[in-house]
């Protein structure tokens, strides 16, 4: 038999899972060496914490706990998946792909694993290839897609328009059959390379390999034109919503949940009112995480499953944007996936160290500033 000869009709989310380092930085932590205060920190970007990997763990480590996450969230064994995508910024090196760590960590010798990059809106870009993999390939049926970025590595602590902003973490997800009138619909995904230039690493590739002086310049430091990205997510995030909408003839009150990238939940905020979106249906995480990357919307769809924010049956309008440029959007009927997200214990108090909890944290509490 022809193994694409049966393709699967619909494509969803069976299970999530989330990682964060037990590391934090607060905007106390992190405001002195910026030149700034905790209160201007959190007038501007609305960031209260920042999760940090330790110095031993690299992106995949990361990963591969989310990964395990949403496997035992979807309730199938690792060695079901046949396709592993990490999408990541901060790869463990320039190569192998993180993904190929990422399988040796958490055993799933069968699957195929790989990168895509494409910055903020990775996670979006490798659900959509592993969505049409599984739908064209009757012998396939689920796979792993792991946002994630180990940011801190790559900050210079000096520099507030990133050092305040950026951290660490993994989402992920495991995608698979589901129901007809469930799944995603309508991916819809862009990039403009003439952009490229407002936020990257400068040096390590094979433009401007590392030397000593590459060192000296902080060139292996993120850098980024705070302006013009803020204007470019100004201009593509209600573009997207507004050519989601019109295209599946639906209107901002037909949408349960707003998932988005979360550069900046001040400007998020903002947006989303100028937009219009019903009030508690843009889902915002980045107050408790920071910008993580890859791993932001995925994170946030997980914190809004955990929330019960996301009925059975409700409709999920992704918007994302990052760097490159890239952007891009989809819709997904929640099928109600569970969700198992590792995270430190908070602590009562700034200072205190955190320690790691041991398996599926409770659902933290959305924080208002």
């Amino acid at each position: 038999m022809n193994p694409y000869s049966s393709p699967v009709s619909r494509i969803g989310v069976l299970g999530m899972g989330t990682y964060l380092p037990s590391g934090t930085r607060t905007n106390q932590d992190v405001a002195a060496a910026a030149g700034v205060t905790p209160e201007w920190i959190a007038q501007r970007t609305g960031v209260h914490t920042r999760h940090v990997a330790d110095p031993d763990q690299a992106a995949s480590d990361l990963a591969a706990a989310a990964v395990r996450a949403a496997v035992a969230a979807a309730g199938i064994d690792i060695d079901q998946l046949d396709v592993l995508i990490a999408a990541t910024s901060t790869p463990d090196e320039l190569g192998p792909s993180t993904a190929c760590r990422v399988q040796a960590l958490t055993g799933a010798r069968h699957a195929v694993a790989l990168d895509v990059s494409a910055a903020c809106a990775g996670w979006l870009f490798a659900a959509r290839v592993a969505h049409d993999w599984l739908r064209g390939h009757g012998g396939a049926r689920y796979a792993a897609v792991v946002g994630v970025e180990a940011y801190s590595k790559f900050l210079d602590p000096t520099d507030r328009g990133t050092a305040v902003l950026f951290a660490d973490g993994a989402a992920a997800a495991v995608l698979g059959p589901v129901p007809d009138g469930a799944g995603f619909t309508d991916f819809r995904l862009g990039s403009d390379g003439t952009g490229a230039h407002h936020v990257l690493i400068p040096a390590g590739g094979s433009r401007v390999p590392a030397s000593p002086a590459t060192l000296g310049d902080h060139r292996h430091h993120i850098h980024m034109d705070g302006r013009a990205v803020r204007d470019f997510i100004v201009e593509i995030f209600p573009r997207l919503v507004r050519e989601s909408l019109a295209a599946n003839d639906l209107r901002l009150q037909d949408i349960d949940a707003f998932i988005t990238h979360q550069p900046n939940p001040v400007l998020l905020r903002s947006l989303g009112e100028r937009i219009g979106i019903p009030p508690g249906r843009l889902v915002i995480v980045g107050d408790e995480v920071g910008n993580i990357g890859a791993a932001s919307a995925p994170y946030a769809l997980a914190g809004a499953a955990a929330r019960g924010l996301l009925p059975r049956g409700g409709r999920i309008l992704l918007a994302v944007f990052g760097a490159g440029v890239t952007w891009g959007s989809a819709l997904l009927t929640w099928t109600g996936a569970p969700t198992i997200r590792i995270a430190p214990t908070r602590v009562p108090h700034a200072g205190a160290s955190p320690a790691a909890s041991p398996a599926s944290a409770p659902p933290l509490q959305r924080s208002s500033s």
